[in-house]
């Protein structure tokens, strides 16, 4: 009986070992910090994959930048080293055109419709384009990346007054013509970066939300803030394709619910963080200025016109959402 017994505990740890050995380790990066909406929703959607799995999913979070540029943790999940993470749409244009039709600036009338939009089945066809492209990415999500406006060291209120200064946007052909019609100088750059070329004069502004406006300091250089609401961007929760496929029916199942309880609670986190942060930069100094956008639309016309083209039936659907 003493013997069955010390077989049995001897037998333990290599049934746990046996276990340990079969569970995939997930790593989530995102270039924002810890406790940002999208990061806090991406480690809520870990703890819950870990207890649904039993621990045959293993999560390490990565916030901050810390394993690269968006561009680099794409090119990682792509060859299977980072398997998940939320990525801007602008960087994911160039390779799936067909999300381009998200970011055209001033396709969605505010932030209401493009949450209508997400949410429903043009969301989902987004999606599935990115998911069934040569990305090599699976589109699982939505969450919501803000409304995006200038902020600059001089004050904005028409195009004109952009004239002359370099504004830096994301890697996207499309955000640089729109930027360059809107009467400024459209500079492609890594979020990374944008903070010291603020401070040594290589930009003279940016565009992007409250809550990354604040987090990333960049309200120390640039103290005015115009609401344009030129962009109003969804960002795709993405799995490596080679760890999707490493998983079974039911833990791909698993992981699809998860991610969309992921985008229901950051929209939550998003709309506090934003009205805090708004509150926060204003207590700043940051001076946030009204402006007529009719103008700012009226100038990226041409920009729609060229983009939108491919996408004229997707624009109807998005435009008869209510």
């Amino acid at each position: 009986m003493n013997f069955k017994r010390t077989l049995l505990i001897a037998a333990l740890p290599l049934a746990f070992l046996a276990q340990a050995a079969h569970a995939l380790d997930i790593k989530i990066a995102d270039i924002h910090p810890k406790g940002y909406p999208t990061v806090v929703a991406e480690e809520s959607m870990g703890k819950a994959l870990e207890a649904e799995s039993k621990g045959e999913l293993k999560f390490k979070y990565f916030p901050g930048g810390v394993l690269g540029s968006e561009k680099e943790v794409i090119e990682q999940m792509q060859a299977g080293a980072i398997q998940m993470s939320r990525v801007s749409l602008g960087i994911v244009g160039p390779v799936v055109p067909d999300v381009n039709v998200f970011n055209m600036p001033f396709i969605f009338r505010d932030q209401a419709h493009m949450r209508a939009v997400i949410d429903g089945e043009v969301g989902d066809a987004i999606l599935d384009r990115i998911t069934n492209s040569e990305f090599g990415l699976v589109a699982l999500a939505w969450m919501d990346g803000g409304t995006r406006n200038l902020y600059t060291k001089k004050p904005v209120r028409t195009p004109a007054d952009l004239k002359g200064m370099k504004i830096r946007v994301q890697g996207n052909p499309m955000f640089i013509e729109m930027m360059n019609a809107m009467g400024g100088n459209g500079i492609a750059m890594d979020t990374g970066e944008i903070f010291s070329a603020l401070q040594t004069g290589v930009i003279d502004g940016a565009e992007n939300n409250p809550p990354t406006m604040l987090e990333h300091n960049h309200y120390q250089n640039a103290k005015f803030y115009s609401l344009t609401g030129h962009l109003i961007l969804p960002e795709p929760i993405v799995m490596s394709k080679i760890t999707w496929n490493k998983l079974t029916p039911e833990q791909q199942d698993m992981v699809k619910k998860a991610a969309k309880a992921a985008q229901a609670e950051e929209r939550v986190l998003w709309d506090k963080k934003s009205a805090a942060s708004e509150e926060k930069l204003k207590a700043a100094g940051v001076e946030f200025i009204t402006v007529d956008k009719k103008p700012f639309y009226d100038a990226t016309a041409p920009v729609r016109a060229k983009y939108g083209a491919p996408y004229a039936d997707l624009i109807k659907r998005i435009e008869a959402v209510q």
